[in-house]
């Protein structure tokens, strides 16, 4: 069973890398990777699934490529 979780990236960050959590729930991930390419992306992948101890083939995004806000399916 899949399930999908929404993080907020916020690339170019002198924080990162860092994943805090919101008092209701909200994700928001900082990298220090810029968002061209692809790079941001990736780092996030990398973070979240460091995060949530799980392998990064378990995750895969589906929405939200180019935008800040973006959906990944983790499946189990």
């Amino acid at each position: 069973m899949a399930r999908q979780i929404v993080v907020t990236v916020k690339p170019n960050s002198r924080k990162g890398p860092l994943v805090e959590t919101g008092p209701d729930g909200s994700v928001t991930i900082f990298v220090r990777e810029p968002a061209t390419e692809g790079r941001a992306n990736k780092a996030v992948a990398e973070i979240l699934a460091k995060h949530l101890g799980i392998p990064k083939s378990k995750l895969a995004l589906v929405g939200g490529a180019t935008a800040r806000t973006k959906r990944f399916r983790i499946d189990s």
